[in-house]
């Protein structure tokens, strides 16, 4: 079996410390819940600041993978003779084109 890419390792990686970072907030913000026994609102909001935090993490070392596989490919394409064609951003109006206006 082969290893792993290295942008799939590096989104694994970050994955899991955007867990601990999660799970970390979470305790950090219930026991201040408890020790003044208010509501539970500051760690709802916590966890959905935390929440948004990991969302951000999880774009960024997708598009990292995203774009050193397109790099593996035109590289891999490159030795073969063919010509190589740069990976593509896709734009803003192609991804919600789905035959209705919003």
């Amino acid at each position: 079996m082969s290893a792993p890419a290295v942008g799939v390792f590096a989104g694994r990686r970050l994955l899991d410390y955007a867990i601990a970072g999660v799970v970390g907030q979470a305790i950090v913000a219930g026991g201040r819940a408890a020790l003044r026994g208010g509501s539970g609102r500051g760690l709802l909001v916590g966890a959905v600041a935390q929440g948004i935090r990991l969302g951000r993490t999880l774009e960024t070392a997708a598009e990292e993978t995203r774009l050193r596989a397109g790099d593996l490919v035109a590289e891999a394409r490159e030795r073969l003779g063919e010509e190589a064609t740069p990976p593509t951003t896709p734009s803003a109006g192609a991804a919600d084109d789905h035959g209705h206006v919003h």
